[in-house]
């Protein structure tokens, strides 16, 4: 199983797919967190003034390490911005700030997406570690059935990433119209390095959606294969 030659029939696709998305993602970034914004407002000093013009004043900000780290929590309701992006009055960070705002937005709105999403998360780590060691137990003791159920569980993390789509890309949509109406960006220009930011970041998800897919294929090729035998 594990020198199966057919796996990596199965996971190439993905894996190429991954390693694209994270080149622009990071291309993307670099680029555009070397283009000052026209606003002149740093990535802290934009959260602050969205977040304030859309009565979100409750999110916390704080700063954290690392790059492309930016994330928001919706346990806490709190934005974490990298120091780059934070620190610097660029059309990157004005795009990363604006699309994690749009998380927060989501939270506020009860976003079914995002509802549905954190509603799952407890059951896909459980099935994300459980899944795949129910499987191989069940191969080497010639048990299809827990095999199957170690399948079935491995499968929320499908299920995650499919709904984590719409609640990327929505989160996306928010952040450039935020960015229009507040006056952030004011030129086409500017637009196109905020979508070009966010589309990078986005198919990191679907890269992560494809690797799950073919992952389960995979599992499936090796259980319906035995049954042939």
């Amino acid at each position: 199983m594990f020198f199966d030659p057919m796996y990596f029939i199965f996971a190439l696709p993905a894996l190429l797919l991954g390693l694209y998305a994270q080149y622009k993602v990071k291309a993307a970034f670099n680029k555009y967190l070397q283009v000052p914004n026209r606003s002149g407002m740093t990535g802290m000093e934009a959260a602050q003034r969205l977040l304030r013009n859309h009565g979100m004043g409750q999110v916390s900000l704080s700063e954290t390490g690392g790059q492309l780290s930016d994330h928001y929590d919706p346990r806490n309701n709190s934005l974490h911005l990298s120091q780059p992006v934070a620190r610097t009055a660029s059309v990157a960070s004005l795009g990363i700030v604006a699309h994690e705002i749009g998380h927060a937005m989501q939270k506020r709105d009860n976003y079914l997406p995002m509802t549905l999403r954190s509603a799952i998360v407890p059951v896909v780590q459980i099935g994300s570690w459980v899944g795949p060691l129910l499987f191989i137990a069940g191969l080497l003791l010639a048990l299809t059935d827990l095999s199957w159920i170690g399948l079935l569980l491995f499968s929320g993390t499908l299920v995650f990433s499919l709904v984590t789509l719409p609640v990327e890309f929505d989160a996306s949509n928010r952040a450039v119209a935020m960015l229009s109406q507040s006056g952030l960006i004011a030129s086409a220009e500017e637009e196109k390095g905020v979508r070009a930011v966010l589309s990078g970041a986005a198919l990191t998800y679907v890269a992560a959606a494809v690797q799950s897919l073919m992952t389960i294929l995979y599992y499936v090729f090796l259980l319906t294969g035995r049954r042939r035998r």
